[in-house]
């Protein structure tokens, strides 16, 4: 499956929200070798175990993620960031309303297929 990219300028709030479980929505912005989530977790949010062959970066904007990458955890708040590599295991669970921008590279088309289970079940 090919995500056509977009091009030009929009708006956040133009991007259309999706609601990916219980506590979880998500607005994507796609290029053509990277995209941009902005997420929307709620207390109680998890997104269990998982990896992915993508490059990934997290932008903390408001709330707290315990994180796990790999065999390291951390709590995590608004300004912080870190850089995610292809193939590492990780994990985030949000005890209260968190707002987050990931940016991924290449595009993960599993995001539009419905193959990202991980975050449908929490």
């Amino acid at each position: 499956m090919s995500i056509p990219a977009m091009k030009g300028f929009t708006s956040l709030t133009l991007l259309p929200e999706e609601k990916v479980g219980d506590k979880i929505t998500r607005r994507i912005l796609v290029g053509e070798k990277e995209m941009v989530v902005f997420w929307s977790m709620r207390a109680g949010a998890h997104a269990a175990a998982h990896s992915h062959p993508h490059e990934q970066m997290f932008w903390m904007l408001k709330g707290r993620m315990e994180f796990r990458l790999g065999d390291e955890r951390r709590v995590c708040g608004p300004g912080d960031l870190a850089v995610i590599p292809g193939g590492v295991e990780h994990e985030a669970w949000f005890p209260e309303d968190t707002e987050v921008i990931d940016v991924f590279s290449p595009v993960r088309e599993d995001m539009f297929t419905g193959q990202d289970h991980y975050l449908r079940r929490g």
